[in-house]
């Protein structure tokens, strides 16, 4: 008598793809990482589209997020225990064309990569009043080499290679909020939905953590298989970005990654550029 089959139960996972991103799920995507009972599917989008289905559709069950999306987010989605992306003194960065200064960018229009990034979160704690302008992020270079914007906000990869194109760095706000709150700056992380369930939010949060540390143990496979990812890196960069966003930090923020989670929102709320108060609670 042939066996029941047994049900399979499939968990769709939305990520950017960044070679940290990338780098992150090499164990669950390539199956290197298995979880009886589990399927994994991958869909790779960037992260302010990401951020804008989870709010208006709740649609994937794991989501990559920007932290500032997560208080439009929350009565959907908790936050994952892992997988962040935490800058240690490090950051988002203000560039700009070499004539300006940063007295001088902040009363110009700056292009920004999103409205929902914790990138623009930040700026807008630091500069409260800035002009700015919405560009894919993968453009803000380009568009202030052009002349478009005499600054941008830039993300991801750019932060180690703006200088290639000419631009000068003005301010990091990694840096900055280092200074103003001695904690590291939470830039993105992965929440799961609710309606899951305890159990299987639970044991979604142990396969991916299971697959960060795999990548951290078989760096060079998953290195190669994030540079695919890594728009116009080399080898080196590619290695020294994935080192500054995956870590023993994206294995678990501790507990002065959670201090500066809710520290960072709620300063959002305090200072009316969040709408709504942040319940932040993690799984795992």
């Amino acid at each position: 008598m042939t066996a029941p089959q047994t049900a399979v139960q499939e968990i769709s996972i939305a990520h950017s793809p960044d070679s940290d991103d990338a780098f992150m799920f090499y164990g669950l995507a390539t199956n290197k990482v298995r979880v009886p009972g589990y399927k994994f599917s991958h869909v790779l989008t960037d992260i302010e589209t990401l951020n804008h289905k989870a709010i208006n559709e709740a649609f994937y069950d794991v989501t990559a997020i920007s932290f500032h999306a997560y208080p439009y987010l929350q009565d959907n989605y908790t936050l994952m225990a892992c997988g962040g992306s935490v800058g240690e003194g490090y950051g988002p960065m203000i560039v700009a064309n070499p004539k300006i200064n940063l007295a001088e960018a902040k009363k110009t229009r700056i292009a920004v990569p999103g409205t929902l990034t914790t990138a623009f979160l930040a700026l807008r704690l630091f500069a409260p009043d800035i002009q700015y302008s919405v560009v894919p992020f993968d453009k803000i270079i380009s568009s202030v080499n052009a002349g478009e914007f005499d600054a941008g906000l830039i993300i991801h990869e750019g932060q180690l290679t703006y200088a290639n194109d000419g631009l000068v760095k003005l301010l990091d706000l990694g840096q900055w909020w280092r200074e103003q709150t001695g904690l590291p700056l939470p830039l993105g992380g992965n929440a799961i939905r609710r309606s899951l369930g305890q159990e299987t939010m639970q044991i979604t949060t142990n396969a991916l953590r299971d697959s960060i540390q795999h990548a951290l143990d078989h760096r060079e496979e998953a290195l190669a298989y994030a540079m695919q990812f890594a728009r116009d890196l080399d080898p080196t960069l590619a290695n020294r970005f994935v080192g500054m966003y995956v870590n023993e930090r994206t294995l678990n923020y501790g507990d002065d990654g959670r201090e500066a989670i809710r520290k960072l929102l709620e300063m959002g709320y305090d200072r009316g550029i969040i709408p709504h108060r942040a319940n932040v609670d993690f799984v795992g």
